[in-house]
């Protein structure tokens, strides 16, 4: 798999140039790599693109243009770029009202462990969650999660080959399963070698 270097990023003058243009094309992109999960999660896969343009826009924001700076920031976010036999994603538990929110928070501890993947014709994969850090504490769970999900090489192989492939979650409160659709899985394929 091709990892990001600093050749592959843009100079902040070359990305304010390209930005608008650039910015649209990762959103239509996106659209593709979003898997809601029930009312309140979804999965939110990385790849090369989506992580190019996190990269970008933080070396915009914090105005980073020294080699560095530069390097810093590729290390932080290439660990989330996939390696050719993985998906990886944000997970995230989504609620708009914020005192609903550290409610659930409160009961869905271990929700990122309960997170799966499944290839048709195969096991559920589940993830390896959080390497960076500790996301969840006795009291409640964060809302945002970092996760991995492993594929065997006859994964891989189904998935390239057209197998279907849901995304759930099966925590004692919070239980639902959804179908990648066919634009997602022709996406996430590409994430695999």
């Amino acid at each position: 798999m091709n990892k990001l270097s600093q050749s592959d990023l843009y100079s902040l003058d070359e990305y304010s140039a390209v930005r608008s243009d650039f910015r649209r094309q990762v959103m239509d992109h996106k659209k593709h790599r979003r898997v809601a999960i029930g009312e309140h999660a979804a999965l939110y896969f990385e790849d090369r693109l989506t992580i190019q343009y996190q990269i970008q826009e933080m070396l915009r924001i914090e105005k980073i243009f020294k080699r560095e700076g530069i390097r810093e920031e590729l290390d932080a976010y290439k660990p989330l770029v996939p390696d050719g036999a993985n998906w990886k994603a944000t997970f995230m538990v989504e609620y708009a009202d914020p005192a609903e929110r550290k409610n659930e928070l409160a009961r869905l501890i271990g929700i990122e462990r309960a997170l799966y993947v499944q290839v048709d014709g195969y096991d559920r994969v589940y993830p390896v969650s959080n390497e960076d850090l500790e996301r969840e504490t006795g009291d409640k769970t964060s809302s945002v999660h970092f996760v991995r999900f492993e594929l065997s090489e006859a994964m891989v192989a189904g998935v390239k080959q057209g197998a279907g492939v849901v995304a759930g979650i099966e925590h004692p409160r919070y239980s639902a399963e959804t179908p990648l659709t066919a634009e997602t899985r022709k996406s996430l394929a590409g994430d695999l070698h």
